[in-house]
């Protein structure tokens, strides 16, 4: 079952500048033009098999897309492939960011 966090949960860590977390964006180049979070980690989905060194063991990941989907078959193919228990899926993505958080952001 793969572990989420909500946009509120995310918000809440970034403003209290928690050092114990990556963000790792696995859209494509263009969606990061229109949108993205600061200090995000890019691979693209297809790009995760040869980027595994990317990802961090040691904090928790959060994996970010458009809605949700993408990060999370992101997660699903690392933890059937590797040992990872530190994964988290932003619920609802970016649409759900801009939705509740950062209502300026530009939306696609």
């Amino acid at each position: 079952m793969i572990k989420t966090i909500s946009v509120s949960q995310l918000n809440e860590t970034l403003k209290n500048k928690f050092e114990n977390i990556q963000l790792i964006d696995v859209r494509e180049a263009y969606e990061l033009d229109i949108c993205k979070l600061e200090n995000v980690v890019h691979i693209p989905l297809n790009e995760i098999p040869e980027n595994v060194d990317k990802i961090r063991k040691d904090v928790d990941v959060v994996f970010i897309c458009r809605s949700g989907g993408r990060s999370a078959k992101a997660i699903e193919w690392l933890e059937d492939n590797y040992p990872f228990e530190n994964l988290y899926n932003l619920e609802g993505g970016m649409l759900a960011w801009s939705n509740e958080i950062d209502t300026s952001m530009a939306k696609y």
